[in-house]
């Protein structure tokens, strides 16, 4: 307890044993030790015996005294830290030396770290002695652990591994929430409410003003993006960074390329759409990147695959195409809606980018614009056309049904291009939203098979069901339920579809059921007896592991 008293010249318990051991007067002995070691104060022995006769017990006394002094030493510290002496430091390094050694004192601990924590330069032999003993470590400041962790990667990854784990228990948990709806889903908390999440909050204060911290935070979330594909790190690249921001951290901020155009990205996440203002700025940071510094595009594209940045471009691009058909104005006649597209594809190419190590923007297909989105604006206007038709008197109404089939062009590029493939699936959801029951109808079906099952993942479902909700009733007839027996056949998360249909009324959740025992039923039934055997080899599929899980929201 009192292990570095002897080094400063300070007498300890082991100092009394052995006086008391030798001595032959031992009350003289006591006497002369309390004088020797305690209050170096003349005026102050008259005082102490009447002390002694209220029962104040010396320790108390003073331990009183030491507490203040203490706490005044500290404030001191702190002032002196602060201040513009330009002896400042040496000062505090002199404090150092002299009160390190107890350092292991619970007593003097406090000060020792005070002092640690007011240096921007501990000396790297202290720095060396703190990290050695875990207790020492754990009892330091995020400001000397700041110190130690830009030199030891490892260490620092440790600290950090835990809340990047949290980060995405948390995002999924968000996913399958089942507080979900129309007016409350994924996207629907802002970005500055989003950085005040406890994971950002925390990564933000462990690296401070260090540049070194944040690069090295930076490299962890393209590692672990190009390691498992989960988009939700891509968010958290921008949380941060916009963290950041937000304190004003101008060391950081001024040295990341990417700071200006996530600024302005995040003013259109916040708004839910990228005005024509604000798609020039965007334009003008990605034209400005120079010739060999292409790798800033890598930050880039992780920064627009973010989900929150996505989901914005695709609102923005379905009104835009809105515009479009009200001007009579085909998709690659609009400026605003190229750059869209331009950034999309540059987010969507995130992960290929990276993994490549190629920084050269992804080229965007041409009839994508010139096939795809006119097939999808046409069935825009099919639609719009019936609902024309149908608010006609009935003497005036021809004969034409509600359109069933879909463009081949729609359907060809929702199964081979991703890019159009993130389009049609967010015109699904504008449609669903709309509660456009005969336009869902025809186009629930193109589903079934799209790039890469983007239909299935986690993000899309989310959002389809929260939408569907404005249906529920709808599921009572037999055209929608089919349609929901097809697509149940491949929904990797049941969990929404149960989720969906215990937001229906009563008949339709009787509806559920009653399929469901069917479905369970037809899965149970053994083949028929004549069915021809199959020839069991013994080659039954393996299970391979991989270094990439399942994607989030699928590249």
């Amino acid at each position: 307890m009192f292990g570095g008293l002897p080094e400063l010249g300070i007498s300890n318990g082991e100092d009394l044993k052995e006086t008391l051991t030798n001595c032959t007067e031992p009350l003289k002995a006591i006497d002369q030790f309390q004088m020797e070691n305690g209050i170096l104060l003349p005026t102050l022995q008259s005082a102490l015996p009447f002390l002694d006769l209220h029962g104040t017990p010396r320790l108390e006394f003073h331990q009183s005294v030491f507490d203040e002094l203490r706490e005044k030493l500290m404030e001191r510290v702190a002032i002196i830290a602060e201040g513009k002496d330009e002896d400042r430091y040496r000062k505090l390094e002199e404090l150092l030396e002299k009160s390190f050694p107890l350092v292991k004192m619970p007593s003097i601990q406090p000060v020792v770290m005070q002092v640690l924590k007011h240096l921007p330069k501990v000396p790297e032999k202290k720095l060396k002695m703190v990290m050695a003993d875990k207790e020492l470590y754990k009892m330091c400041a995020v400001e000397v652990k700041r110190q130690i962790w830009q030199d030891n990667q490892a260490l620092f990854g440790d600290e950090v591994s835990p809340l990047l784990k949290q980060y995405i228990v948390e995002k999924e948990a968000a996913l399958f929430s089942s507080d979900l709806s129309i007016l409350h889903n994924f996207f629907s908390p802002s970005p500055k409410t989003r950085r005040q999440g406890e994971v950002v909050l925390k990564l933000t204060q462990m690296i401070g003003k260090n540049v070194k911290l944040y690069d090295m935070v930076l490299q962890f979330l393209r590692t672990l993006f190009l390691r498992t594909r989960n988009v939700h790190y891509c968010t958290l690249r921008a949380e941060l960074l916009m963290s950041l921001h937000d304190l004003d951290i101008s060391e950081i901020c001024s040295v990341d390329p990417c700071h200006k155009f996530t600024w302005c990205l995040d003013a259109c996440i916040r708004e839910k759409f990228v005005d024509g203002k604000r798609a020039r700025e965007l334009q003008g940071f990605l034209d400005g990147v120079r010739k060999g510094q292409e790798q800033v595009l890598g930050d880039l594209s992780m920064i627009l695959c973010d989900p929150f940045a996505c989901n914005t471009l695709v609102l923005s691009i379905m009104r835009n195409l809105q515009e479009l058909l009200s001007q009579d104005a085909l998709p690659r006649d609009s400026p605003d809606l190229m750059l869209l597209l331009r950034m999309l594809s540059l987010g969507q190419g995130a992960w290929d980018m990276i993994d490549s190590q190629v920084f050269k923007e992804p080229r965007l297909e041409l009839e994508v614009v010139t096939r795809f989105l006119p097939a999808m604006m046409s069935v825009v206007v099919d639609d719009h056309t019936f609902t024309v038709e149908q608010k006609l008197p009935s003497e005036e109404k021809s004969s034409l049904s509600y359109p069933t089939i879909l463009p081949d062009a729609f359907n060809r590029y929702l199964q081979e291009n991703r890019v159009a493939c993130e389009m049609g699936l967010y015109y699904v959801l504008h449609i669903a939203k709309l509660r456009n029951k005969n336009a869902l109808q025809r186009l629930l079906p193109a589903l079934v098979e799209t790039y890469n099952d983007m239909a299935f993942s986690d993000i899309f479902l989310h959002l389809l069901t929260g939408h569907l909700t404005l249906l529920s009733d709808e599921f009572g007839t037999e055209e929608f339920c089919s349609l929901y027996y097809v697509l149940e056949l491949k929904f990797v998360e049941p969990k929404y579809v149960k989720y969906f249909f215990s937001q229906c009324s009563e008949p339709v959740k009787e509806l559920y059921t009653q399929l469901m025992e069917k479905l369970e039923a037809h899965k149970k039934s053994p083949p028929p007896t004549d069915e021809t055997p199959s020839l069991d080899l013994g080659l039954h599929p393996v299970t391979v592991p991989t270094t990439t899980s399942t994607p989030t929201t699928p590249l």
